[in-house]
């Protein structure tokens, strides 16, 4: 049997609404925290709100956290997640992301992957989101990830490094080879953590798959497109993105999905700035 998870990333992806559509398809937030809490990482905290976006019951996520402006290189990080001891389907997801977004940043800034210096994906925020994604993919007993075609915004963001272009030069790079499409909107849609996400984990890409779908869970953003966009407000609703999973007994072919899929349940599990 195979647990299939699709995201739905027609308003992007990043980090926070990723954990934030597993904690809403069912994935338990305390078992999530449980699980975070593994890390030596003190000083933050999870907070979770159920919110509407569009008229759509969502979930949104916030990591709050006492840190500032502390830099992590890609080794510290890998170290934080091998000291954690995490289960390994998680430490092993959560590893092969940083791995994904320290090749792309060593490539944009010239120098090796193990000497990278991550400024937003090295916050604590987005530590958290990654692992925190991880684990809600394990809590549900996701096998699989496939992802549809990824929306990307336009114009301009500030960060760490000055101003950027939208999508930024590491959400490109993660995504080179994956269906991206640009919608005129002036927020940042997809983020390197949310890019990084996919690149790592995503087996395909596609229409939802043929599958009896079990659980579905919308992650909401921090606000609406009307309030991020600039310089003048858009008539776009808001931006929640939905997870679906299925269990087959066929996993589905890469990157086109399989004509149909067999199903049957498994046991349920229980119950800033910048995006990350």
């Amino acid at each position: 049997m195979t647990t299939l998870a699709w995201f739905h990333c027609f308003a992007g992806i990043a980090g926070d609404m990723a954990m934030a559509s597993l904690i809403d398809a069912g994935a338990d937030v305390d078992e999530v925290r449980n699980l975070l809490e593994l890390l030596p990482l003190p000083g933050w905290s999870l907070d979770v709100e159920a919110v509407l976006r569009g008229g759509i019951a969502a979930t949104h996520v916030s990591v709050k956290t006492e840190e500032t402006a502390v830099v992590r290189t890609y080794s510290h990080i890998t170290g934080l997640v091998e000291e954690a001891r995490l289960p390994e389907r998680v430490r092993a997801r959560a590893q092969a992301v940083f791995a994904a977004l320290a090749e792309v940043e060593g490539r944009l800034h010239r120098r090796p992957a193990e000497q990278v210096h991550f400024h937003e994906v090295g916050g604590v925020d987005a530590i958290v989101d990654i692992v925190g994604t991880c684990a809600a993919l394990e809590l549900l007993d996701v096998d699989e990830v496939r992802a549809s075609p990824i929306a990307t915004g336009t114009g301009m963001f500030r960060s760490s490094h000055g101003l950027l272009p939208n999508p930024a030069p590491a959400v490109v790079e993660l995504l080179r080879g994956a269906p991206v499409y640009g919608r005129d909107v002036s927020a940042e849609l997809t983020t390197p953590t949310g890019a990084a996400l996919l690149a790592s984990l995503a087996t395909g890409y596609g229409p939802l798959p043929a599958m009896a779908i079990e659980a579905t869970g919308f992650g909401a953003p921090r606000s609406s497109w009307a309030r991020r966009s600039t310089p003048r407000p858009t008539p776009r609703p808001a931006s929640p993105w939905c997870c679906s999973r299925s269990t087959s007994t066929t996993p589905p072919a890469r990157p086109s999905p399989t004509p149909s899929m067999r199903c049957s349940p498994p046991a349920r599990t229980t119950r800033g700035s910048r995006r990350s």
